[in-house]
């Protein structure tokens, strides 16, 4: 239990895109066609938001495209904020900075392997540490979380080579001085052969 301590509010983020052809996962697509990896990850969205459900944190839905806030693809009962505009970091730290105070967490809807666990491990490292990161296998990250997101670097994600093996380490450059946590190393699904590395049946 937590004893006299007051509860903390945690929250995770969860980005995601409409499940539209040829708008997710096109590096995917290119591989299994673009319905393939559209239904691939509709399947791997909903999965990821039934396994993660817990009631040490509140799960938010951010968005994309902004008009499909109320798409029925998601479950109803979960808050959903626009994404927005810009560059993937830009819509992060937006919606890093939006959350109501305390630790925040934020992933994305591709990681076939995150667990309840692994969300629990991050936020347990926010305990001790003002930023943590979940690093996947080709250099860049699942999970980035913060303890004070309101009291994020501006340039947090600012110089970030997004899908490059640099992500990680651009992001981690950002935060001298800062106490940082590094949490389990995870793959995401970019290809047919990261698929293949994993689960057999994709669609199970």
């Amino acid at each position: 239990g937590y004893g006299s301590r007051p509860f903390v509010k945690r929250t995770l983020i969860i980005m995601l895109k409409r499940p539209q052809p040829g708008r997710v996962k096109t590096r995917l697509g290119r591989d299994l066609g673009m319905v393939g990896a559209a239904r691939w990850f509709r399947h791997q969205s909903a999965r990821l938001m039934r396994r993660l459900r817990d009631p040490r944190w509140q799960i938010v839905l951010a968005v994309s495209p902004d008009n499909s806030i109320p798409s029925p693809v998601w479950p109803p009962d979960l808050p959903r904020l626009p994404q927005g505009h810009g560059d993937l970091g830009q819509r992060m730290a937006r919606m890093l900075a939006a959350m109501p105070p305390g630790p925040v967490c934020l992933i994305g809807a591709d990681i076939p392997d995150i667990s309840r666990a692994h969300i629990a491990r991050a936020f347990a490292a926010l305990g001790n540490h003002d930023a943590v990161f979940g690093p996947a296998l080709d250099g860049g990250y699942w999970l980035v979380g913060l303890k004070h997101p309101k009291r994020q670097p501006r340039d947090l994600f600012a110089d970030v080579r997004w899908s490059t093996k640099h992500a990680l380490n651009d992001s981690l450059a950002t935060l001298p001085g800062h106490r940082v946590a590094l949490i389990d190393q995870l793959r995401d699904v970019d290809t047919a052969a990261d698929l293949q590395k994993g689960t057999p049946n994709i669609f199970q």
